[in-house]
């Protein structure tokens, strides 16, 4: 997760980075947000993109892949 947002006030970008880049360095693609601060329906999520990157061996963190089982819980429904 790649920080942004003001202070007091932060906001997440869900990334694919390689493991040698800085928390808010160089990465391949952005896959999403979070705002920890938001009530309820706090993150978006792009999972077609989410399995792809697994599927190529990322490993998501231990936040992110939280984030992707509430994903996959809600994703059959809107399909």
């Amino acid at each position: 997760m790649k920080r942004i947002g003001a202070k007091n006030n932060p906001v997440f970008r869900i990334v694919v980075a390689d493991n040698r880049s800085p928390r808010d360095g160089k990465f391949i693609e952005e896959i999403g947000t979070y705002q920890p601060l938001k009530k309820g329906d706090n993150f978006v999520l792009d999972y077609e993109r989410v399995k792809y990157w697994i599927g190529k061996g990322a490993q998501p963190t231990d936040t992110v892949a939280s984030f992707i089982r509430k994903a996959a819980r809600t994703a059959p429904a809107a399909a």
